[in-house]
């Protein structure tokens, strides 16, 4: 029932039979939920496991949308910017032809199956650089975002998943600060105290611009470029803030 109503919300709001697509993934979800007392079977992965130490395109993308799902379900309702985040994402990182046939393939799959962030996050672990899990962690906060806010559940879906990614707790609160904005989201963005002296905040700031330097990504698709200069830009703000504040 949901799915089919989701396909028709996608296809005026999304933009068609791309929008249809993704409005009747997310109403499977919605049936998914409701159906209390169906037997989930574990996620599973069509796709063989590459040879290489890269996860092949076709699993990324297909993993990549399977988290985003899990956050845009986080707060018990489908909103219908961050499905629209999520396919202009898609669609800019890898045309609009991959990115339908990614939406396929994730619907004919995963629409009767539970969805496992720990079994997903286990390959991406393995066969990801840690440079591109962060971008990962902030395309999931962007998603989040996408309605002007982050829920505090969204919050916590994003802690679990990056806790499975293997990222650290202080790049966690980093990437989550971007999105906050508070008395002290310059320092936790550059992972310092506020008791930090001047040259510990240079200090700090030399080696986030490092770690969140766009060449870190260059490997990765426009879209994810673009992500890794926006947390570069955000690391700047940061580290410019606080040198209005302080004066050095």
């Amino acid at each position: 029932m949901f799915r089919w109503a989701g396909a028709v919300l996608g296809w005026v709001v999304g933009g068609r039979f791309f929008g249809a697509v993704i409005g009747f993934i997310i109403g499977s979800f919605i049936d998914e939920i409701n159906k209390g007392g169906s037997k989930k079977q574990p996620y599973k992965r069509v796709f063989n496991q590459p040879k290489s130490d890269q996860v092949s395109p076709a699993d990324f993308e297909l993993n990549l949308l399977s988290l985003a799902s899990l956050v845009i379900r986080a707060d018990g309702r489908v909103n219908e910017d961050e499905l629209n985040y999520v396919r202009q994402y898609f669609v800019q990182a890898y045309g609009k032809q991959r990115a339908n046939a990614a939406f396929k393939v994730f619907n004919d799959v995963i629409k009767n199956r539970a969805i496992s962030a720990e079994n997903i996050c286990k390959l991406m672990r393995q066969k990801t650089r840690y440079e591109s899990r962060l971008q990962i962690l902030h395309f999931l906060f962007s998603v989040a975002n996408a309605d002007g806010r982050v829920d505090q559940s969204e919050v916590e879906e994003i802690g679990r998943i990056a806790r499975y990614l293997a990222i650290s707790q202080a790049d966690f609160e980093s990437v989550k600060a971007m999105f906050f904005k508070s008395a002290d989201s310059a320092y936790k963005i550059l992972e310092i105290e506020k008791t930090a002296s001047d040259s510990e905040i240079k200090k700090a700031y030399r080696t986030m611009a490092k770690k969140y330097h766009p060449d870190k990504v260059q490997h990765m698709d426009d879209a994810y470029k673009k992500g890794a200069e926006d947390k570069f830009r955000k690391v700047q703000e940061a580290y410019e803030q606080l040198q209005q504040e302080r004066g050095f």
